[in-house]
């Protein structure tokens, strides 16, 4: 079984992109998501809460520790297995990771060390994220990671970088049509730790999924479901809109299922009271907006999948950052 999923995986990486069609990439209304995020209700719009890159006492120590660092370096959770995110290019000779979160990643090494490879990535599962920057084994997490209400409780995050919302995955010859009442009596992957699982669970709790849509399967790193959608060990996989236009871009076998069902804003991930950090952060996202670094990374690696034809993405324009 090893065998049959490394296969698979590396035939889908050298598959050439393609648009899948019926791929709404328009996110919901500001504010109005489903799941996790809906539970909290003293938590409102979490994306809005990160520190503004002005302000604070002055005092670096988060930063300080960083420089004075014998290496000099970043130490950066990231993902390696997610298609023009973060991700080995077997066809790339050079063996680096690439990706858009890759090029935020050297961006934030370029300001912070003055050495935009001056950074010692980390693949780090996604059940793992918040694990990992609790117990200082990463700086930060970048790694779309969503920001939400419950996370907000444990970890620290920049303002949000890129928007877009969950989204069913399943096979092209597939009846679902998305998440809907399409998914009764199928078997829907998702990732441990993510809002994936949390959106599942709290539709099967509204009644916007059918209670007999078994939601049982998870894994560690969100890619793992689209290898058991191909080896039809599950009928859908629900996951972030944007990755999930990636892998459909992989596999011509698979497509997008219905619409965006939920807001996502993904932010860097990062250690409760690092201020500093958090600031500088939130710095280099406002510059790297304003000089046309994040256009440009966009139109590189997410263009390809996420936009159709002249028609642009939703998620083709950076969030507007509002700090508390």
């Amino acid at each position: 079984m090893a065998v049959v999923c490394a296969l698979t995986l590396a035939f889908a990486l050298l598959l050439p992109l393609s648009q899948r069609d019926g791929v709404d990439s328009a996110p919901a209304a500001h504010g109005v998501s489903q799941g996790n995020q809906a539970k909290a209700e003293e938590c409102e719009n979490p994306q809005d809460q990160s520190l503004s890159p002005s302000g604070g006492s002055g005092a670096a120590p988060t930063l300080d520790a960083i420089k004075d660092r014998k290496d000099r370096r970043l130490i950066v959770g990231v993902d390696t297995n997610s298609y023009r995110w973060g991700y080995l290019d077997p066809n790339n000779p050079s063996g680096e990771l690439e990706g858009f979160d890759i090029d935020l990643v050297h961006r934030i090494a370029q300001d912070i060390l003055g050495d935009r490879d001056a950074v010692q990535f980390k693949a780090i599962p996604t059940s793992r994220r918040i694990e990992a920057i609790q117990k200082g084994e990463v700086d930060m997490v970048v790694r779309t990671m969503t920001i939400n209400c419950d996370r907000i409780e444990q970890v620290a995050f920049s303002a949000p970088y890129f928007v877009t919302g969950q989204q069913v995955l399943a096979a092209k010859t597939s009846k679902i049509t998305g998440f809907d009442k399409s998914l009764t009596d199928k078997k829907v992957c998702s990732a441990e730790g993510s809002t994936a699982y949390d959106n599942l669970e709290e539709g099967r709790k509204s009644g916007d999924l059918p209670a007999s849509t078994d939601i049982g399967t998870t894994v560690p790193n969100q890619l793992d479901c689209l290898v058991k959608l191909q080896l039809g060990e599950v009928d859908a996989v629900v996951t972030d809109g944007a990755l999930a236009a990636s892998q459909a871009a992989q596999d011509p076998t698979v497509e997008l299922k219905g619409g965006l069902f939920t807001d996502e804003y993904y932010g860097v991930a990062m250690k409760s009271g690092s201020d500093d950090l958090v600031r500088q952060v939130n710095r280099t996202l406002e510059n790297y907006v304003k000089d046309g670094g994040w256009k440009a990374s966009y139109e590189k690696w997410l263009h390809p999948t996420m936009d159709q034809g002249e028609k642009k993405s939703a998620s083709a324009t950076p969030p507007e950052a509002r700090y508390k």
